[in-house]
This record gives structure tokens, C-alpha cells and sequence, in this order.
């Protein structure tokens, strides 16, 4: 049976804990495929940052998922990635397992988050920092493309924040 939301799918953090997505019920959550190498990695994560701080105690959770499929842009291990976000960038949101977002490898929460009625979207991420929006209930409702400023997202997330 196809998947309904995103509670139902269990991923690895960067550690390598398994973590049921179900844990984040009742959150807004913006998914992005994160690299540390890409010329989008200051301005993505610093924006991140931004709405994280703003938001995270309103109920909005940042997941971001390293990948190294595009221009080969996030080469290091899940070690030498917490490193640099977490140095560099002081993020406090969650950094995942990297991952595969494209192709037969692709996670299968990947698959999920591409499967929807997305009009001038290709099935396939198009690059670093693609971003969905998924409300409360886990349905995703926004898919954004890897240029889209977080900035410019924080009116659609204020909206299924509830905060007017």
C-alpha cells in the first residue's frame, strides 16, 4: 500500500539511530536535501538558521538529508558532515544519513516527497537545497526549487504554523 505521510517512514540520523519520522507529528516540517560544498551551502543553511530559530519553538522542524548526487558537492562521511554544519554553521536542526534522492537507490521517503501532483516539477530533485513543506497531518504541501530562498518560504510557513 502506497505510503500516506511522511510519519510513516523510519530513517537513519547521522549517527546512524534509526528515527521514526512519527516523532515529529503536530510539526511543520521543511525537508532539504543539504550539501556543504554547493555555492547555495552559506546562503541555505544561514536562511535555515534563521527560520529554525525564529520557528522551532511554534512547532517548526528543519530535516535536512546530506546527498552527493549532484556534482558529487557533499563527498564527506556523516562525521565530517555534522563537523561543518555544526561548526561552521552552528545548526541545530536534525542532519540525517546521507542519502539518495535520485534514481533506484533513491530513500524510499524520496520517493514519497516526489510523488506528488508537483505541475512544471520533474519527478526528480533538481539539485542541492530542493525544499518540501509538509503541514501538521504529514501531507506535503509545497515543493520548492533548490533556488528558492528559505526566506521566501516563511510566509507559507507562518500560514500552517497558524501564526497570522
Amino acid at each position: 500500500m502506497a505510503s500516506q505521510s511522511v510519519y510513516e517512514f523510519t530513517v537513519k540520523d547521522a549517527m546512524g539511530n534509526d528515527v521514526n519520522l512519527s516523532i515529529f507529528k503536530g510539526k511543520v516540517l521543511l525537508i532539504v536535501n543539504v550539501a556543504s560544498k554547493c555555492g547555495m551551502t552559506n546562503s541555505n543553511y544561514t536562511e535555515l538558521n534563521q527560520l529554525y530559530e525564529k520557528y522551532k519553538e511554534q512547532g517548526l522542524e528543519i530535516l535536512a538529508f546530506p546527498c552527493n548526487q549532484f556534482g558529487e558537492e557533499e563527498p564527506g562521511t556523516n562525521d565530517q558532515i555534522l563537523d561543518f554544519v555544526c561548526t561552521r554553521f552552528k545548526s541545530d536542526f536534525p542532519i540525517f544519513d546521507k542519502i539518495e534522492v535520485n534514481g533506484e537507490n533513491a530513500t524510499p521517503l524520496y520517493k514519497f516527497l516526489k510523488s506528488g501532483n508537483w505541475g512544471i516539477f520533474r519527478d526528480d530533485i533538481q539539485w542541492n537545497f530542493s525544499k518540501f513543506l509538509v503541514d501538521k497531518n504529514g501531507q506535503v504541501v509545497d515543493r520548492y526549487y533548490p533556488t528558492t530562498s528559505p526566506l521566501t518560504i516563511e510566509r507559507d510557513m507562518k500560514r500552517l504554523l497558524g501564526i497570522v
